[in-house]
């Protein structure tokens, strides 16, 4: 994978969508960004998922995850949780997003 200097956190909502998640992280293959995701990021669009596909079973879903890690090895963003709590969002939800992409 080609490295670049623009980190892009992507949320739950972008990933729940494979044909959008496909997208976004075979861009972020080619170079043009550096695909970021944190693990309670993982978990809601796995949960979501799960919630919502009955055709689709945790394995599977837990399967694609796996491959995204594999897939960009450094996408995980670590060490961001003692940021949220400063951070000030219309969506309190939303803050953990931004203290992921801060850290990023």
């Amino acid at each position: 994978m080609n490295h670049t200097p623009y980190p892009v956190v992507l949320d739950a909502c972008v990933l729940y969508p494979s044909f959008l998640r496909d997208l976004l992280i075979r861009l972020g293959l080619t170079g043009l960004y550096q695909p970021k995701w944190s693990a309670s990021i993982e978990n809601e669009w796995q949960r979501n998922l799960l919630a919502n596909r009955t055709d689709l079973t945790e394995d599977q879903i837990k399967r694609t995850a796996t491959l995204m890690n594999k897939a960009v090895p450094d996408a995980l963003v670590t060490g961001f949780e003692p940021l949220i709590d400063s951070i000030d969002l219309p969506d309190i939800d939303d803050r953990h997003v931004a203290a992921a992409a801060v850290r990023s």
